[in-house]
């Protein structure tokens, strides 16, 4: 027996499957037992900005956390003055593409109207996350673009764009227009001397991306300082992309980080209506 299991264990005398019967069983399986969100827009965005100051993107009062609002022109954001930190969900404003305020208190950060001028350029585009994190930070200022090489930052592979120059504090529309251009059809790029940014259809999915390129930026630098990068072979890399973009994983990966940040932050979720 031993001697038989050990002839099955090297594949010899066995028919392989193809990657697609298992990757077909598994996103069933994902899909059955993985949980989904439940929580309002509003509740998702204030969740996402406590999981992010958890892994060091909340400087102080910069970086942004915005979603496409139900009427055209429109986005939720959080109203200016709190950290990271700090944001519950009834501190999020709607406002429109002048940034007037039309639902809610307080002012947004007019540091977000570059934001509108990506939610114009990719209607696909739900949410938007830019932070200044101190891995991409750092990778920002040697003017190295982001390499996605290992497995666990796949989700960024050939998905993150990259603009070397950086045109000052984005409060003017020529901000929006240089770094909307720059983003093109990528769902992530980092910004020179700046930071990253974070676009996708979901909140879930922003987050996750948001997460990811600084892990992604960590390992780069980690990287680089004991030898060259290796990039991931093109084929693996996409499957391991669109793997990693399965609805039910970003899901989960999003309900992992919320889990942690509502252990010590469950008034995060309070809305005022």
């Amino acid at each position: 027996m031993v001697d038989g299991e050990a002839k099955t264990a090297t594949g010899r005398g066995t028919r392989h499957e193809p990657r697609a019967h298992f990757e077909k069983r598994a996103t069933a399986a994902m899909e059955k037992h993985l949980p989904k969100s439940r929580w309002s827009l509003r509740q998702k965005l204030a969740l996402t900005a406590r999981m992010l100051a958890a892994q060091e993107h909340a400087t102080g009062l910069a970086g942004q956390i915005t979603a496409r609002g139900e009427a055209p022109g429109t986005m939720w954001t959080a109203r200016f003055g709190l950290g990271f930190q700090e944001v519950r969900a009834c501190d999020f404003l709607m406002v429109d593409d002048g940034l007037n305020v039309l639902r809610g208190e307080g002012m947004p950060n007019p540091s977000n109207r570059f934001h509108l001028w990506i939610y114009r350029a990719r209607p696909d585009v739900h949410c938007v996350v830019h932070t200044h994190p101190p891995h991409c930070s750092a990778l920002s200022m040697i003017g190295v673009p982001l390499r996605a090489a290992h497995m666990d930052t796949a989700i960024l592979h050939d998905d993150c764009a990259w603009l070397e120059t950086w045109p000052g504090p984005p409060i003017g529309d020529e901000e929006g227009e240089l770094i909307s251009g720059a983003l093109g059809d990528k769902n992530s790029i980092l910004l020179a001397h700046h930071g990253q940014l974070a676009a996708a259809p979901t909140v879930e999915e922003t987050a996750v991306r948001a997460l990811t390129i600084e892990y992604a930026a960590r390992l780069q630098l980690l990287a680089m300082a004991a030898g060259s990068v290796r990039a991931l072979p093109s084929e693996a890399g996409r499957q391991a992309h669109d793997y990693r973009l399965k609805p039910a994983l970003l899901n989960a990966t999003f309900h992992y980080h919320a889990r942690l940040a509502l252990e010590d932050a469950p008034e995060c979720l309070e809305e005022n209506d």
